[in-house]
């Protein structure tokens, strides 16, 4: 990489915005500057051409011939000025003949040779040359005929100094040099205002985000003006909301750390106390009368289970939406439901469950899904009446599973989907109170609404809305992206 540009990249922003600032208004400044003399120095040679061409008549005799031996006889149309000009004959062969009021000599060049051999009166050249002392001059050169003392073609040159003129054209280059370097060394000064004035929001952010990774403290919030719409508000807003949910997350995940480790202290605590009791049987040669041996480990068993089952929820809760993301397929709500059915059946062989499922495609993560449905179903299987009913039916991607149980009171409503929540009065039961919870994410990742409510005549329903289709979508590298959206 070019040293200038590692260099400047090295800068902070607002010296590069300064910086750019300062080389933006360079150029435009100068773009005018030259601009600006060139034109002046058009108009300056346009005023000195004038001037030669006035001069064309002053010093020529009435037959249009120079004198080069006396001075010029004046009349009522010249007023020749002497000391006013270079006036002076050139003929083909290079000689020249000049009178005695011409301030000088100028030098002959292959141009003015050019125009006597073109020989057109009508035309003349313009140039700039020097005289014999080497001062710049302005030269007007037009042909004249024939010389009458060598009857040779012979051109007519007059001439002016352009001392005048290049010394008005320095004053004014040096003037544009200095109001350009103010110029930019203002335009700089500007730049670097402007760029401190509209980066003190950049510096809140930098240091609020220092203030995060050094603290660890997501309560810093930066002050923004609700009514702006730029960048660096957007940006401060963006932050902001970023904080807001990292700390929200944090509160989550401290309580998810909270809750779990409540949850796994009993039985955990249950399981030590149990297996203290068989293994000081065995190390005192007391055994425990057979009934109670066997009851220890069915409560041992059952432990186990709640604890495999909790650990189980707790890794489906912990999985990022990247994880899921990558076994997500079409997905036939009404087989998964079927496969729900029959493992809610074997688990309330008492009860009764009918079902009407009409077909429906959605687009979500097997596995999670059957679990999502199953949870459903435990739910109303624990909460129903022995011999009781319990109604599954899937219409329209609307899945609706009631029970006939004692339902669930309005105040407890609001909380059925809270992590580790469980009802006072199911406390007893068996779970860990994620089941729902583990429903409410897999309905939501999979662009659906669960909702939990009084079922008329008593008892709860669960609704479950999904979006999807009626009809697989055809066998295509698109199949994901054929479903219809719509949520039912």
């Amino acid at each position: 990489m070019n040293p200038v540009l590692r260099r400047y990249r090295s800068l902070p922003i607002r010296s590069r915005l300064a910086l750019l600032v300062a080389a933006a208004v360079a150029f435009a400044v100068a773009a005018v500057s030259v601009t600006c003399w060139f034109i002046v120095q058009g108009k300056l040679y346009d005023q000195v051409n004038n001037d030669l061409e006035k001069m064309l008549g002053r010093g020529v005799g009435p037959d249009g011939v120079v004198v080069c031996a006396s001075p010029p006889q004046k009349n009522d149309n010249d007023e020749f000025q002497p000391r006013n000009g270079y006036v002076q004959l050139v003929r083909q062969d290079g000689t020249t003949c000049v009178p005695r009021y011409s301030e000088g000599t100028v030098k002959v060049t292959g141009a003015d040779k050019a125009v006597i051999k073109a020989a057109d009166p009508r035309t003349g050249t313009y140039r700039n040359g020097t005289d014999e002392d080497g001062n710049p001059v302005r030269v007007l050169t037009v042909y004249k005929g024939i010389d009458a003392v060598t009857s040779q073609p012979a051109a007519l040159m007059v001439a002016t100094s352009l001392k005048g003129t290049q010394s008005t054209l320095n004053e004014l280059a040096l003037i544009l040099l200095l109001v350009s370097g103010v110029g930019v060394l203002g335009a700089g000064a500007a730049g670097l205002a402007v760029a401190r004035a509209g980066l003190r929001p950049v510096d809140k952010l930098t240091e609020a985000v220092e203030h995060v990774a050094r603290t660890e403290d997501l309560s810093i919030r930066i002050p923004v003006d609700e009514d702006a719409e730029d960048e660096v508000a957007r940006l401060s807003r963006s932050f902001n909301s970023m904080t807001s949910s990292l700390a929200s997350s944090r509160d989550l995940q401290q309580q998810l750390i909270a809750d779990a480790g409540h949850e796994l202290r009993t039985p955990l605590t249950s399981l030590r106390t149990n297996i203290e009791l068989l293994t000081r049987s065995e190390e005192t040669g007391r055994p425990l009368p057979e009934a109670d041996r066997k009851a220890l480990l069915a409560s041992v068993k059952a432990q186990m289970t709640e604890l495999a089952s909790l650990i189980g929820d707790l890794q489906e809760l912990s999985r990022s939406e990247g994880q899921r993301g990558e076994r997500v397929q079409v997905v036939s709500l009404e087989d998964t439901v079927e496969a729900a059915l029959r493992r809610a059946r074997l688990r309330g062989p008492e009860l009764t469950i009918t079902a009407s499922l009409e077909p429906w495609y959605t687009r979500a993560e097997p596995a999670a899904l059957e679990r999502a449905v199953v949870n459903i179903l435990d739910n109303a299987v624990k909460f129903s009446p022995e011999g009781g009913t319990i109604e599954v039916r899937l219409d329209g991607g609307v899945l609706t599973v009631r029970d006939h149980g004692p339902g669930i009171p309005a105040d407890e409503l609001p909380h059925v989907f809270d992590r580790f929540w469980r009802s006072p009065s199911a406390r007893a039961l068996p779970g860990s109170g994620l089941g729902l919870s583990i429903v409410a994410r897999t309905i939501e990742q999979s662009g659906g609404q669960v909702t939990l409510d009084h079922a008329d005549g008593g008892g709860t329903v669960a609704t479950v809305r999904l979006p999807g289709a009626p009809t697989p979508p055809p066998e295509t590298p698109e199949t994901p992206d054929t479903l219809d959206p719509r949520t039912p």
